[in-house]
């Protein structure tokens, strides 16, 4: 069983289940079918009880005793499909073949559990979808029982969610009168955006000005500073009148860049952000297309790096990978910089594949041929020489004021030559390095010009999802345990989805690269709790699942924490005071004035009416489907 179409036909190939049946394959033994998506899903709160049909703070807080679940309505011929597969009697044992990660095994197990079926299964587990691995994965099918304690995480993360979504999504619709959509993840992000754009709203910027001389024999030399521009002013003229500075100290240090470490989903999104414009979620449509084509591996994964077993074929795979993108240079190869198994989790780190090399790479749409570039870059670069440059830093005085230069001097382009053969163009133009001349101690040098630089302070920067990914991943991380193994909100599979999730609900907007809160979106964060929008809580959260789900957890122990959060949230937030009740609604659209008594006229959703309350002038608006014209006209 499978989690999409298109997966299950590079199973049903491998597996020599070629005949085609009603959404499944057949062959040499096997059933082949797939789930498409989430196809049980948590009842709603009326399932419970009819009385939650209606929102009322009364009935709160919902928490249910006995979890119940439905087939999804769209899906229920599929989940019939699959039912009737497993209980055919010729079908002995069941494989777990949804994707390798929390979100697959709670797919897989849910079907399971909802279809009533008894028979034993085991576990497909998956970094690859090239045809080789597939055939090694199924000959070495790993014991469901392995997978019993991350399935007890996707539980746990399943249910919390809609503990805490239910609860505070109808509390605080019902206390300010307008639908609100309160998430777990979704609201602390929401939260980072507004705190960010009342920074820069409060920001207020401060002129200041400095010297800058130009020396005769190369580079710049900068003054501090001042915040009056006579000051600088002063210092200028005496600068001009001096004509010379005195070296007062000189320091050259040689310094290196290693490469950067391979990609997992977050740093991709990032990437791909910065360099290409892509939203999170593009990419990482772009990327799951890549991976079911079997031209990279897995990319929903959180490793940066890779198992010991993976050394040996690893520079066959680097130098395929340079020729397949007509790198003719010979490449160095380290492989041990990016082997470390003991930060690979579930799946380790992103790479194109063997059959990448063998690819028709200009078929590809440009948003995929971009993508796979950025990760076959990254490979390139990560097993590389390190980037080796020289900094020199000059302190000099005239007019008894100092002046301090910096340069740099590359000794060894390293990684950064791959980088640029690869990226050129998407790297956009570099800034040249200033090299700065020898030059001894309390030895002098003439000025070229000096002149006055005016500047002022810049505010912080609105977020970008490149920056919004890096901040949702390092979230609470300082008030975290070092040897936590996940930090920050959510995970690399959920991110995007979050970012798509708020601005399709109006809270965040996109202006060009930037996500900038809305009103609603201001509003919401200011109004909720800290318990709901702190960063560091849900960061803790994710901490917890990720132990839960290595077994070293206690599920029950955290699902009682969050049942106690959610009585306090409702205990502690039952009503607001009646000047922000009105906080949400959407500002009124006048029409004209009304012919009675000359106030404004509004448009409602059913009718426009007088906004003077002794006036009822009204005019109700009759809809046929579809309008014959305008109703306004």
């Amino acid at each position: 069983m499978a989690e999409k179409p298109s997966v299950a036909m590079s199973y049903a190939k491998v597996l020599g289940a070629t005949k085609r049946q009603d959404v499944y394959l057949e062959g040499n033994g096997y059933l082949v079918s797939w789930c498409v998506g989430h196809l049980v899903e948590l009842a709603p709160p009326n399932v419970y009880d009819a009385k939650y049909v209606k929102w009322s703070i009364a009935d709160l807080p919902i928490l249910p005793q006995k979890w119940q679940y439905l087939v999804s309505a769209s899906t229920k011929k599929q989940f019939g499909i699959l039912q009737k597969l497993m209980h055919r009697p010729d079908v002995d044992s069941i494989v777990n073949s949804c994707d390798s990660g929390r979100e697959g095994e709670l797919i897989f197990r849910l079907v399971y559990q909802q279809a009533g079926c008894k028979k034993p299964f085991s576990r497909l587990w998956l970094s690859s979808m090239e045809e080789n691995a597939i055939r090694e994965g199924f000959a070495h099918l790993k014991p469901s029982t392995e997978y019993d304690a991350l399935y007890n995480a996707a539980l746990c993360r399943e249910r919390a969610d809609w503990m805490v979504g239910i609860n505070a999504s109808r509390l605080f619709s019902c206390l300010y009168g307008q639908p609100l959509a309160v998430g777990r993840v979704m609201t602390p992000v929401l939260a980072m955006t507004v705190v960010r754009e009342a920074a820069i709203a409060a920001f207020v910027p401060e002129k200041f000005y400095t010297v800058a001389l130009t020396l005769a024999d190369g580079g710049t030399a900068s003054s501090k500073r001042f915040v009056q521009k006579a000051d600088a002013e002063l210092l200028l003229s005496k600068c001009r009148k001096e004509g010379r500075v005195t070296v007062q100290k000189m320091e050259r240090k040689e310094k290196s860049e290693s490469p950067p470490q391979l990609y997992d989903l977050t740093a991709l999104q990032r990437d791909a952000n910065r360099l290409l414009g892509f939203t999170a979620q593009q990419t990482l449509d772009y990327a799951q297309s890549l991976y079911e084509k079997r031209l990279i591996t897995y990319p929903r994964t959180d490793s940066r790096f890779l198992t010991e077993d993976m050394a040996a074929s690893l520079p066959g795979l680097v130098t395929d990978t340079g020729r397949a993108f007509a790198v003719e240079e010979p490449i160095p190869i380290h492989v041990q910089q990016v082997i470390n198994g003991g930060k690979v989790t579930d799946h380790h780190a992103l790479l194109p594949t063997k059959s990448m090399a063998n690819a028709d790479l200009a078929a590809l749409p440009a948003g995929e041929r971009n993508v796979l570039r950025l990760i076959a870059a990254r490979l390139l670069c990560a097993v590389g020489e390190p980037h080796r440059y020289a900094e020199t830093s000059i302190i000099t005085i005239c007019a008894g004021e100092e002046f301090s230069a910096k340069g740099k001097l590359v000794l060894s382009d390293g990684w950064k030559a791959m980088e640029r053969k690869m990226l050129g163009e998407l790297l956009g133009k570099q800034k040249e390095a200033v090299v700065l001349p020898d030059a001894q101690e309390q030895s002098q040098c003439s000025v070229a010009g000096a002149e006055l630089k005016e500047g002022q302070t810049s505010p912080p920067k609105a977020y970008t999802e490149d920056t919004l990914l890096s901040a949702m991943e390092r979230a609470g991380a300082e008030d975290m345990p070092e040897n936590a193994e996940r930090k920050g909100l959510g995970t690399p599979a959920t991110r995007a989805a979050i970012l798509e999730k708020l601005v399709q609900m109006g809270f965040v907007q996109r202006k060009g690269k930037q996500l900038v809160p809305t009103k609603d979106g201001i509003n919401l964060a200011v109004v909720l709790p800290e318990s709901l929008t702190s960063p560091v809580l849900t960061a803790e959260w994710e901490n917890r699942l990720t132990e839960i789900a290595k077994g070293n957890a206690d599920p029950d122990e955290f699902m009682a924490e969050i049942e106690a959060q959610v009585r306090q949230l409702v205990k502690t937030y039952s009503c607001i005071s009646a000047d922000k009740q009105n906080l949400f609604q959407s500002e009124r659209v006048i029409i004209g004035k009304c012919p009675r008594c000359s106030e404004n006229v509004y448009e409602g959703k059913k009718n426009f009416y007088c906004g003077n309350r002794s006036c009822q002038f009204v005019i109700c608006l009759l809809y046929t489907s579809p309008s014959p014209r305008d109703p306004k006209t």
